[in-house]
């Protein structure tokens, strides 16, 4: 879990971020995910953790997993997205 990950920079028209940039996907949603429900192989990654948290786009689209909500919330500003916390 301790993989570097960049977040794409989908640009679009509509959406200023922080910075003046324009961003499609401005909001991005955080929610816990149980590691039993992931695949085998993230299961080994995640060191015996039992929750982990996942980075989405509002279409779905998994961006990233983190260890924790923390870790998400801060991994989206760095990319000029805002975090929403669903549960």
């Amino acid at each position: 879990m301790n993989t570097k990950f960049e977040l794409p920079n989908t640009a679009g028209p509509d959406v200023q971020t922080k910075a003046g940039n324009p961003a499609e996907n401005a909001i991005v949603y955080v929610r816990p995910v149980a590691v039993a429900d992931l695949p085998e192989t993230l299961q080994r990654q995640a060191e015996g953790l039992a929750t982990i948290y996942s980075v989405h786009r509002p279409d779905g689209e998994r961006l990233a997993l983190v260890v924790d909500r923390n870790l998400a919330f801060a991994l989206a500003r760095e990319h000029d997205m805002a975090p929403v916390y669903v549960h």
